[in-house]
Formats: C-alpha cells, sequence, structure tokens
C-alpha cells in the first residue's frame, strides 16, 4: 500500500529530507497517485527495484522506466519511487530483525542525497538513485558513522586481498586492521601477515563513509565497527562475511604526504592493508567530497582546513589523486 499524501510530510521528516523540499514533494505524489498510468509506473518501477532481491549488488534496470516519467519529474521521479517502495522495505527490515533506529537512519540517507542535490543545484531531486536502491533493496546499513553493504568479494575484491603481494603494501603491520578491534583477527583463511584467502562469490561487506555525518574519529569507527558485528550476526547470519572492504580516494597512499599523522583519514587508513594499483585518476572524487562540486575549478578550491589544502594544493602542482582499495578481516559475533 503506498503512503498516503496527508502522512506524507511526517514520513518525509522521518527520512531526513529538507524541509523546502517537502511541499513540493507532497505536491508532486498528489498528482502522481491520483493519475492510473503514473500508479503503473510506479508499480512497475517498484516490482523492478525488488527483482531478484537475494542478488546482492544488483542494479535495477530502471533507467528506461524513469525516463518515461513526465520531464518536469527527471530530477525527483526516483525519488517517488523510493517512497513507493518504502512499505516493502520496511517489511523486509521487519522480517530481518532490524532494529528500528537503524531502518530509519538508513533509509534517512535519501534526505542527505536530497540536500546534497539542493546544495549543489539549488532545488529539489536526486541524480544518485543508482546509490540509493541499496538502502531500498536491504543491501545496506547506517551502523553509526559508518555505512555497510552486504556483498560479495568479485574478481578483483579477491585479488586486493589474497596473500600474493601484500606484505610491502602501505598500512600493512599490527595495527592495520588484523588486530584492531576485537573479533576482528580471527577470521578464516588468515595468517599471522598473509592475506585473505578466499574465492570469489564469499561473502563480505564493502564500507562507505557518508558526509554530513560528523567527524571520522577513531572511536566512531571504533563503535560503527561493533556495531557491525552485532548487526550481521543477528540479521544475516547464514552469509558470514570474511572481510570488510573499502575502495574510496581517502586510502590514496598520497594523503600521507600531506596530513599529520594523527589525523582521522590516516587512522582510518590504518585500518587497512591498503593496495592502490595505478589505474586512470579520480581527481573528481575528492573535489567531490570535500567541497561539493566535482564540476569546481581547481584554481578556485578553498585552503581553510589540512584537507582543503591537500586536495587543492595536490592538484594545483599537477599530481592526481587515485581509489584506494584496501580491506580487513571480519567476523561477525
Amino acid at each position: 500500500m503506498l503512503p498516503d499524501a496527508d502522512d506524507l510530510p511526517a514520513l518525509l521528516l522521518d527520512l531526513a529530507v529538507p524541509h523546502e523540499d517537502v511541499n513540493e514533494l507532497v505536491a508532486q505524489w498528489r498528482g502522481l497517485t491520483g493519475d492510473p498510468g503514473m500508479l503503473r509506473l510506479l508499480a512497475e518501477c517498484v516490482e523492478e527495484l525488488f527483482r531478484e532481491p537475494e542478488d546482492t549488488g544488483r542494479t535495477p534496470a530502471l533507467p528506461d522506466l524513469l525516463a518515461s516519467a513526465p520531464a518536469e519529474l527527471r530530477d525527483t521521479f526516483a525519488v517517488h519511487v523510493l517512497l513507493a517502495a518504502l512499505p516493502r522495505t520496511q517489511a523486509h527490515h521487519r522480517a530481518r530483525g532490524v532494529p528500528a533506529d537503524v531502518s530509519r537512519r538508513t533509509l534517512a540517507d535519501l534526505g542527505r542525497h536530497l540536500a546534497v542535490h539542493r546544495r549543489r543545484h539549488g532545488r529539489v531531486g536526486v541524480q544518485s538513485w543508482r546509490w540509493l536502491v541499496r538502502h531500498f533493496r536491504g543491501e545496506l546499513y547506517q551502523l553509526g558513522r559508518l555505512q555497510f553493504e552486504r556483498a560479495r568479494l568479485g574478481d578483483h575484491d579477491a585479488r586486493v586481498t589474497a596473500p600474493t603481494g601484500l606484505d610491502a603494501a602501505p598500512g600493512l603491520g599490527a595495527a592495520a586492521g588484523l588486530d584492531a578491534a576485537p573479533g576482528l583477527d580471527a577470521a578464516p583463511g588468515l595468517g599471522a601477515a598473509a592475506g585473505l584467502d578466499a574465492a570469489p562469490g564469499t561473502p563480505c561487506l564493502n564500507l562507505h563513509i557518508p558526509d554530513f555525518h560528523g567527524p571520522l574519529t577513531p572511536s566512531a569507527c571504533d563503535r560503527s565497527l561493533a556495531l557491525a558485528r552485532e548487526f550481521f550476526a543477528r540479521c544475516f547470519p547464514e552469509e558470514r562475511p570474511v572481510a570488510v572492504l573499502c575502495h574510496s580516494w581517502l586510502l590514496d597512499p598520497q594523503l600521507r604526504r600531506y596530513l599529520p599523522a594523527d589525523s582521522n583519514i590516516l587512522r582510518f587508513q590504518e585500518r587497512f592493508r591498503i593496495a592502490r594499483e595505478l589505474s586512470e585518476p579520480a581527481d573528481t572524487e575528492p573535489v567531490r567530497f570535500v567541497f561539493g562540486d566535482p564540476d569546481l575549478p581547481v584554481a578556485t578550491l578553498r585552503r581553510r582546513t589540512s584537507v582543503e589544502r591537500a586536495v587543492g594544493d595536490h592538484l594545483r602542482a599537477g599530481g592526481h589523486w587515485y581509489i584506494g582499495h584496501g580491506w580487513f578481516p571480519f567476523r561477525a559475533e
């Protein structure tokens, strides 16, 4: 059953939708749910969203369906699809025993992405619906400061975590995650300094670092990892993920040139075995997350904080930023 239009404002606020977006979304919802053709389109989109629900990492084939929405809804129709999917998502969370506060904070990422869109474009909308489907399909959960996504090792991930060649990678050692927190040093297939002997298809967790969630302090990360161990043991006991993986510009070892050793970012890096492979530069990624707009001219980037100075000065000097690939072993409680 779809949310009632009269109930929608409170529901949107529960999803952390910016107050200035609420009235426009409610007006659009009334129009959509009063149109039989739009109701059919919403239903088709929801069915596609939940197709093959156990296939983690699947991106629903929604672009053609979304493109058939009216032009005036090009920025917001995906939001309405997620709102229409919300009752099924919440039912799935309840069936899995997901705590109510975890469910609410996870789905509130919709509001965060609406805020990001408004900050950059000055109007209501989202551009990252492909990312948000993970939340609404029950694949990704906000657990404290960090987000954890149910996944399986792919061919590339298996190479990153393989025993061969990691001993010389930056970030290795006793403090790099093998014994960074209780329960992390006993994952199956691990030797004292070896990699993870796991085949493609083995359950794992992808770790994500959302913005607008405060500093990335070591204590906040420790609490998130403790929550993750408890959460996945209780809600997905059959999966038994063996590792946490992270693919992020925050793991680029070049940051060590610019940031103090006790910075939150470098302490975050120390949790991981980091294997940065040479690849195409990803210069827009730090610009997007640090400054809010990937298209800002490099010459105009602010220099107020150590991270802003690091990102901008490195680019102005002709350098490039790369996506770092890191992992550490994991065992749910």
